[in-house]
């Protein structure tokens, strides 16, 4: 879980998505990298976003079987997630009575079953929502991985941080070695 590089003063630690920006807030660690859609879903975590490092594209979508419209005589409509906040803002921004279930994996089985009429879940390429009979209906957010920074150490460390941001950017960019 933690990997150290002595040479150059660096520990890795290695997180689940989710809890990076938790690292990096608290101090844990002086950055971190996570797709934007855990930034937008984390709203409150306070840390620095350094830089779009532009892979691990993807979309947060609302998907589902039916059309919305053929879902405008439901009230509430009941959507199935794990990215509550994101679904609540733009549920919120529809102007419709709506109920969130949060769960936290296979949220196609959710509208699959009739647990939910939708679904606001990640999505690269659609297949696995096609594979379930479901489509996706609105692009809602587009995700791509980000490279975060603690805010205070950000300026604590600013040429460090930035060098480590430089080297990375090389890698990905020319993918060279680090």
């Amino acid at each position: 879980l933690i990997y150290s590089i002595p040479e150059d003063s660096i520990k890795i630690i290695f997180a689940k998505d989710f809890d990076v920006p938790l690292y990096v807030e608290n101090g844990i660690a002086d950055i971190g990298i996570c797709g934007k859609d855990v930034l937008l879903e984390e709203k409150d975590v306070e840390v620095y976003e350094i830089e779009d490092l532009g892979f691990g594209k993807c979309s947060i979508v609302l998907a589902g079987s039916r059309d919305l419209e053929e879902l405008e005589s439901i009230s509430p409509i009941t959507i199935a997630t794990k990215y509550f906040n994101v679904a609540s803002d733009f549920l919120k921004s529809m102007g419709r009575p709506f109920k969130i279930i949060k769960l936290n994996g296979s949220v196609e089985l959710a509208c699959v079953s009739g647990l939910s009429d939708l679904i606001i879940d990640i999505a690269k390429t659609g297949k696995t929502l096609r594979e379930n009979g479901l489509k996706i209906l609105k692009i809602i957010h587009e995700s791509t991985a980000r490279l975060i920074a603690n805010k205070v150490r950000y300026s604590q460390k600013y040429n460090e941080i930035e060098e480590i941001t430089r080297r990375l950017k090389n890698v990905i960019d020319k993918k060279i070695s680090f």
